[in-house]
């Protein structure tokens, strides 16, 4: 496809003014700046940018995995002036979504994608997450049963944040946990879920009077880590790409479903 028609087709532009953009010298290509607009793009595989801006297909998404820190807040800005994750990713990064959060003592998975529409639908989802989980003391009888058939708490504040709003919380079953360690001092454990509540483990184990000392994401969905170090990025796979696409077309296909019924 020209590559004129590629920026009208898939921007704001007119053809006109994508003529300009190109011939003015604000538009790269793979990395390279082309002035010619009858340029032939691969519209799936080439990677479009107007002064610094990416121009994709609409269906076209970006999603990276970032392996988060302690010590880093999910947020563009913070009041405190502490540091956030936008200072840290790469600058072509600074306007990508991220779905969901993790606090500030929490490491591992963060996903975050330049496409809205990518990152509700994932943050909604009940898609599996899973967590490694070191906690202040034993695992008990009471923490397993609540693993295992749900928690409701009218008072859940213990374990959120000081300024939190949120008091109740209701805890859906867990997918799964394995106790990997369970002694006096100590306990690690590897828990699925299948929510991104606020603080959600930390109060779930607060309410039994146990703090977490260490807590990291290892997996969303089965987007793992894989050797990714702390603090860096890596892009989806080819697989892992395959498997989103397939579940954003189910949930489109789910809300066509319900939209109908209505």
């Amino acid at each position: 496809m020209r590559l004129n028609k590629f920026i009208a087709h898939h921007s704001s532009y007119s053809r006109r003014e994508a003529d300009k953009a190109i011939q003015d010298g604000y538009v790269r290509v793979d990395g390279e700046i082309q002035t010619n607009p009858a340029t032939q793009v691969d519209e799936n595989n080439s990677d479009v940018y107007i002064s610094g801006k990416r121009v994709a297909p609409r269906d076209k998404y970006t999603v990276i995995v970032y392996n988060k820190p302690k010590g880093e807040l999910v947020t563009k800005n913070d009041p405190k002036g502490r540091k956030t994750i936008y200072d840290s990713l790469d600058r072509k990064y600074k306007h990508f979504i991220p779905v969901g959060r993790l606090d500030y003592a929490t490491e591992g998975v963060l996903l975050l994608t330049d496409a809205s529409k990518v990152a509700t639908a994932l943050m909604t989802s009940n898609l599996e997450r899973i967590y490694k989980v070191k906690i202040k003391g034993e695992v008990t009888s009471e923490m397993e049963a609540a693993m295992l058939n749900g928690l409701e708490l009218k008072d859940a504040t213990a374990g959120g944040h000081e300024k939190s709003e949120i008091t109740s919380m209701t805890f859906a079953p867990f997918l799964g946990y394995k106790i990997q360690k369970n002694a006096h001092n100590y306990s690690v454990l590897k828990i699925a879920i299948s929510e991104g509540k606020n603080r959600e483990i930390r109060r779930f184990f607060a309410h039994f009077g146990t703090d977490v000392a260490d807590l990291k994401r290892i997996s969303f969905a089965e987007i793992e880590l894989n050797n990714l170090p702390t603090g860096k990025t890596r892009f989806l796979s080819r697989s892992e790409y395959s498997a989103l696409h397939t579940f954003l077309k189910e949930q489109e296909k789910k809300a066509k479903e319900k939209g109908e019924k209505r």
